[in-house]
This record gives C-alpha cells, structure tokens and sequence, in this order.
C-alpha cells in the first residue's frame, strides 16, 4: 500500500501532528498570504493583528516544513539499508553492516551511530511496533516496508537514543523523502511527531497496558515492552526454571538481549599471548571477566585495526563461546589424547581455539562441516594453526560421520545448529525470524547428529554437546533423548561434572549445581551458551 496518501490529512494522526515544522506555517507546502490592515500593519486570514515581533520580514522556505529536509545523513542511509537488505534477504545485520560501512568510508562515531541505529531498532523493532501502532493510524501491514523500517529508526532515535527530537523528524523525513518520496515523507513526518510527544517510560505503560489490559498476563506485557515475540519469551523463562534459576530473572534476561554486547577477543594460546593482544588493544581494554584467553574492547572497538585478528592469531569471539571450547579440552578423559573432531565447525571460531590448543598438545583436529561456504570460513579462521595441528577441513554431514569412522575421535565438539536465541543481543533479528516451527526441525536434526557425536568418539572420550540457546528443547532434552538412543543402540554414556570443569577455568563462575552448564547474558554477561559433557564407557 502506497504511503503517497500522506499529503492528505487523513494520514495525520490526531490531525496536529502532520504539520511541523515553525509556528505559523500552513504545513500544506508554502505559506499562506496574510492580508495586510490599515497602517500597513500585517493581520492573519482570520482578521487577527500580528504582533509587533513578527511584522518584519521573515526568511522562510517555499516548502512544507516535512520537505525541507530533502536527503539523510550517511549513518542513516547506512543503518536503513541494513534493515532493508536484512528485510529482503534475510541476511544477518552483523554480516551486512561491517562490509557496507567500510565500502562507504563511515568510520569513527558515525560508523558508532549506524551500528547502534540499525542493531538497537532490531532488537527492539518489537517495542517500536507496538508504539507506532498508536500513532499511525491503520495497521502497520498496510505500511509499506521500506516506510516502516523507516519509522523503526525513527522510533529509535526518539525512545532509544539520545538524539534531539528534532533532529530525529526532519532526518529521518529526509531519509524517506530521499528514498521513498514527498508523499510518504509527510506521512513519517506525522506519526513521528506524534511519538515524541511523550517520553519512553508513558510509552512502555502504554504499550504494556494494550498488551496485558487485564493485567493478569506477565508474559504479554513483558514481550511487548522488552521487545520479544511471546512464545520466546515463554520458551525463556521455562529454560530459566528448568536450568536451575528463578523465573522472576526472566525480566532481567529479556533486558540483557536488548543491551549491545561488548566485543570480545580471544588469545588463541601458543599463538597470541593476551597480555600482547591486551596491551595492542588500548588503554580501555580489559581482561575478559571468564576465559583466561578473553580481551574485552572498551566501546566497542574495532577488531580489524589489531594486527593479532588480522594474522588469525586471535580473533573476535564471545567468552561464552570461549569457555564452551576449552572445557572440551580440559574435560577428563581415559585413554589417548591425539585426535579432535569438530563436527558442525562453521563459520570457524571455536575450530580455530581448539586447533590453537591441540597444536600445544600434539594433537590434531578435524573439521567438518557440511555447508561449502561455511567450509571455507573455517579453513580461513583455522589457517593460523600450528603446522600439523589441523588434519583436515572437510566438508560433509555430521550425521554420517559416526557411522563412517566409528570410535575414530578421543574428543568432539558438537555445537550444534540451534534457533541462536542465546544470542539475541548479537543477532537481533534472530528473535523476530524464529517460529516454533523452526524449534521442531532442529531438535530433530540435534538428536541425530549428538547420536553420530556418540558414536564418532571412542570409549574413554568425550563429547561437548554445545549450543547456543538455552531452550529445554534444545539442551537437557536434547541430550536426554540422544543418549537413550545411543543405549538403546548398545552404547553406553556418562555425564560428566560441566560446572566443575568450568569452574577450574573461571573459578568464580555462577553456576547452579546440576551436571550441565548454562550461561546468561544478564547473570555472566555472555551468550547463553549451554554445555553438556558425555563420556563413553561402552
């Protein structure tokens, strides 16, 4: 549905709110002739004297006050093309905006400003819908696309950002005026102005009471001010209570996936030491609060700019993710130690770790993974590895490994393909792409290829089932259900203590006691990266 609707006033919400710009202007796209009284003194249209202050000439444009601002700033153009390409594509915001800033020279605090417009919009486009919904004036799927994602910055900027109310309208006008057109323009002109008429905290009672009018539904009101669909957030706080923790966290959990996360390095050992990488790093980086191989960046920072990341001797990785690959390594097992498996390896990041560690050991690593591309992501995180510490980068399905090298492996990761609702702060459109569907495909795919993990190691060794979300589903279930198929299949299976081999690589490390392993965002500041350690007896 075509936005050009919006010259008219019935695309104005509450009428008032489409005429911006200065006191006085018509708002209809020029200024209207006042007839002038006796003593040349000027009167409005209505016969009434203009004061004394305002008799003068005035230096006024020919154009409504939505159209003066014909065209954006590069940071907003850079953060509505990644919403767009996101939208059309379903491309990941962390894949598209790095390239797309680069390719337009947007660095320093503009390339800051993009990044924090695009990724805070998505994580909260939930919050910002709900809101837009009041003002618009008509259902936001009668909204053309690239207007409402226009709007979702808009929303940003005014309830999200400290940007001058003014500044946020007439930019992103220009914006729509730029990449849409007038009549659209006019349109966003309207419902903006009429979002900065309150402040965030009537806006999230507004929203929360349409939501929970009853007040008897939490989960709703939560979902719509803290911007989750709500069968994520009823899948979140089952995962809180079935981990071990309380279910009145959930509201702290819903806020830590809104917060941008701090990048985190990794210190591959044996070749990059982290008091080098933190000391490259500048004076505002800091060891990372867990992993002994952790560099935390200070305002984000800019990972390419280190020589380390650039030659693969560390790389840009969540400490979650850190921890996860070395308890593998530090795991307890019985028997030799001399070959790894990574079996769903890309994109590369715990592959390249767990090379680095087994180069130190004299052991060997084999990646598999069974998407070409992906294949050739982990070849290139990898190719800063010892000589000798990677056998092969492979690619194939995990799920036949097990059958065809059975017993082949004295150690596995599987990190295993899951909904990622354990890094929503990270891939923020995750949240609104995920059905409960897609949770019904991958908990068959994660049993199978924790069954193929099972029988890949050998007895004595062990496997890391990892993922990163801390569905039920996905996690105890998971493993629950694996493991008596692997019994039923005459392979034997014990869970190791994951807390205690955790906690002898971050001691202070909050963990409930219970054989598995969860990290949150709001109680560690990681992903919510899940751990459960197998070892084979038979």
């Amino acid at each position: 549905m075509s936005e050009r609707r919006g010259q008219g006033g019935g695309d104005r919400p509450g009428g008032r709110s489409g005429q911006g710009g200065r006191p006085g202007s018509s708002g209809q796209g020029g200024e209207r002739r006042r007839p002038e009284g006796q003593g040349g003194q000027h009167r409005d249209a209505a016969g009434r004297q203009r004061p004394a202050s305002r008799q003068g000439p005035r230096d006024r444009t020919a154009a409504a006050p939505s159209a003066r601002r014909r065209s954006s700033d590069p940071a907003r153009t850079a953060a509505f093309d990644v919403l767009r390409t996101v939208a059309d594509s379903d491309a990941y915001a962390n894949l598209v905006l790095p390239p797309l800033l680069r390719e337009r020279g947007i660095r320093g605090r503009d390339a800051g400003f993009a990044t924090e417009l695009a990724y805070g919009t998505l994580r909260l486009q939930g919050r910002y819908d709900a809101v837009l919904a009041q003002c618009t004036g008509r259902s936001l799927d009668q909204v053309d696309p690239p207007v409402l994602d226009a709007l979702r910055l808009g929303a940003h900027q005014l309830l999200g950002m400290r940007v001058p109310p003014h500044a946020a309208v007439s930019e992103t006008v220009g914006l729509v005026r730029e990449q849409v057109g007038a009549g659209p323009a006019q349109f966003v002109n309207a419902v903006l102005r009429a979002v900065s008429r309150e402040p965030l905290d009537v806006w999230l009672e507004r929203i929360g009471d349409a939501a929970d009018p009853a007040g008897t539904d939490a989960v709703a009101r939560l979902s719509a001010v803290d911007s989750h669909p709500a069968w994520v957030t009823r899948a979140l706080r089952e995962a809180l209570v079935g981990h071990g923790r309380q279910a009145d966290e959930l509201g702290a959990l819903l806020a830590a996936d809104n917060e941008a996360p701090r990048v985190s390095l990794v210190a591959r050992p044996g070749l990059a030491d982290r008091d080098d990488l933190l000391a490259a790093a500048g004076p505002d980086a800091t060891p990372g609060r867990w992993s002994p191989t952790a560099v935390t960046l200070a305002g984000g920072g800019d990972p390419a700019g280190l020589s380390a990341v650039r030659a693969g001797t560390a790389g840009v990785q969540d400490e979650g993710s850190q921890l996860v690959a070395l308890a593998l390594a530090d795991a307890p097992l019985d028997g030799p130690d001399a070959r790894w498996l990574d079996l769903c390896a890309g994109p590369g990041g715990k592959a390249a770790l767990l090379a680095a560690l087994a180069g130190e050991r004299g052991a060997r690593l084999v990646a598999n993974e069974v998407q070409p591309h992906r294949a050739r992501l982990v070849r290139q995180a990898v190719s800063a590895a010892p000589e000798g510490a990677v056998e092969d980068v492979r690619v194939g399905d995990g799920r036949e490994v097990g059958e065809a090298e059975p017993g082949g492996y004295d150690r596995v990761l599987l990190d295993a393909p899951c909904t990622g609702l354990g890094a929503l702060r990270r891939r923020p459109e995750s949240r609104w792409r995920r059905t409960p569907s897609d949770l019904a495909q991958l908990t068959v795919l994660q049993r199978d290829l924790l069954g193929s993990a099972l029988c890949a190691v050998r007895v004595g060794g062990v496997v890391a089932y990892v993922t990163c979300s801390p569905v039920l589903a996905e996690t105890r279930l998971a493993v629950l259900d694996a493991t008596r198929a692997a019994r039923k299949a005459g392979l034997e299976v014990e869970v190791l203590d994951a807390p205690a081999v955790l906690h002898g690589i971050a001691p202070g490390l909050d963990l409930p006691e219970r054989e598995d392993a969860q990290l949150w965002p709001h109680a560690h500041g990681t992903d919510a990266m899940h751990l459960t350690l197998l070892r084979r007896t038979a």
